[in-house]
């Protein structure tokens, strides 16, 4: 069971990934465990397919990332979770996406932070998929998020936000 749990939610493009790994820099004794993650490997035994090349490719493949994600979840609503918690050590997880995965890690005590970008500059990063899919808008009336952080600036900017909730949670690590 994992001890600390760091949870990141927001838009494809928003930012999140680049937030935790801001975080990841700063806070050595976390690893990364996204369920994103979990579920490209998964995809890429079944499509033949490397991490990298799914990674590199992201645009290509992230209908079928979402749909293989969704299968998982109606198997059993913890499909992916239990994969995740199951991990030993300090985790960050940076693509929590429905209000079940919210639920239970926020029950495991996680930390919630939620990044939000304008549409454009989030169309400005990448090509937008599936901007309906309950992969992208079922947090998005969530308001308990421990910190939200908007994403419209500098990467600069970006540091400065990551530096002030490391030094606002220090205390709970």
């Amino acid at each position: 069971m994992a001890d600390k749990i760091i949870i990141f939610s927001g838009k494809q493009y928003s930012g999140k990934d680049t937030l935790a790994k801001i975080m990841l820099s700063k806070l050595p004794n976390f690893r990364r465990c996204a369920m994103g993650d979990i579920i490209k490997l998964e995809y890429g035994k079944q499509h033949n397919l490397t991490y990298e090349e799914i990674e590199k490719n992201k645009p290509m493949y992230r209908q079928g990332l979402i749909d293989l994600g969704n299968w998982g979840r109606s198997q059993d609503s913890d499909y992916w979770l239990k994969k995740i918690i199951s991990q030993d050590g300090n985790i960050m997880v940076t693509d929590v996406r429905v209000q079940h995965e919210y639920d239970i890690f926020k029950n495991a005590g996680a930390i919630t932070i939620r990044v939000n970008c304008p549409r454009e500059l989030r169309a400005q990063r990448g090509t937008l998929i599936g901007e309906t899919d309950i992969t992208e808008i079922g947090l998005d009336h969530i308001t308990a998020w421990d910190f939200v952080v908007e994403n419209n600036s500098t990467l600069e900017n970006l540091i400065k936000k990551a530096d002030e909730i490391i030094s606002e949670i220090e205390d709970k690590l």
